[in-house]
């Protein structure tokens, strides 16, 4: 834990976490029920998300799966008729807007490309939509090399979408990231 606290639960001044602005993020851009994926013993994440009246799943790999477990169990916990993709954000890049979550909706149902991205500054960040097209070879990716597989091989087909975001480039991975960006030292939210 280099971050000293949990990344889900750091906080965005001045009264929200990482996971509480995915979450209002996501909502405002039209998705009504986003899930959370955590750790079966994660009591605080727990009620957090339960805070923002949303569902965790949770996802009993995570120790031995890497990142690509949290996705499968996900992707599990939604696989039903129906179901024509999955938007994929990762909690440490809580800073991407709603109007981009609404980009990446729309071309995606324009499309049905198999993988939808967006791009800032010629390079690629989250969140990404996966379409069902693809649903398999994720669940049949290697987990040291993750979603990076399937996304490489779908390089030719997938829809990049230039976006007025840097948010979707926010990896807030080691305290100076975060430092950067808000200016202090990673922190627990304040009670």
């Amino acid at each position: 834990m280099r971050m000293g606290t949990p990344k889900a639960l750091l906080a965005i001044p001045p009264a929200d976490t990482f996971v509480s602005r995915l979450i209002a993020t996501f909502r405002e851009a039209g998705i009504s029920d986003p899930l959370v994926v955590g750790r079966p013993d994660d009591r605080p994440l727990q009620l957090e998300v339960s805070r923002c009246g949303a569902a965790l799943i949770v996802n009993t790999e995570a120790d031995t799966g890497g990142q690509l477990s949290s996705l499968l169990t996900g992707l599990a916990s939604l696989d039903h008729t129906g179901i024509r993709g999955l938007m994929v954000a990762p909690v440490d890049a809580p800073l991407v807007q709603p109007a981009t979550v609404r980009t990446l909706l729309a071309v995606f149902e324009g499309t049905l490309a198999p993988i939808v991205r967006p791009r800032y500054a010629a390079r690629h960040g989250h969140p990404v939509v996966f379409s069902r097209a693809v649903f398999d070879q994720l669940r049949q990716a290697d987990p040291s090399r993750g979603a990076k597989a399937v996304v490489r091989a779908h390089e030719a087909a997938i829809a990049d979408v230039d976006v007025d975001d840097p948010g979707v480039l926010a990896d807030i991975d080691t305290p100076a990231s975060y430092r950067a960006l808000f200016g202090c030292d990673p922190r627990p939210p304040q009670s």
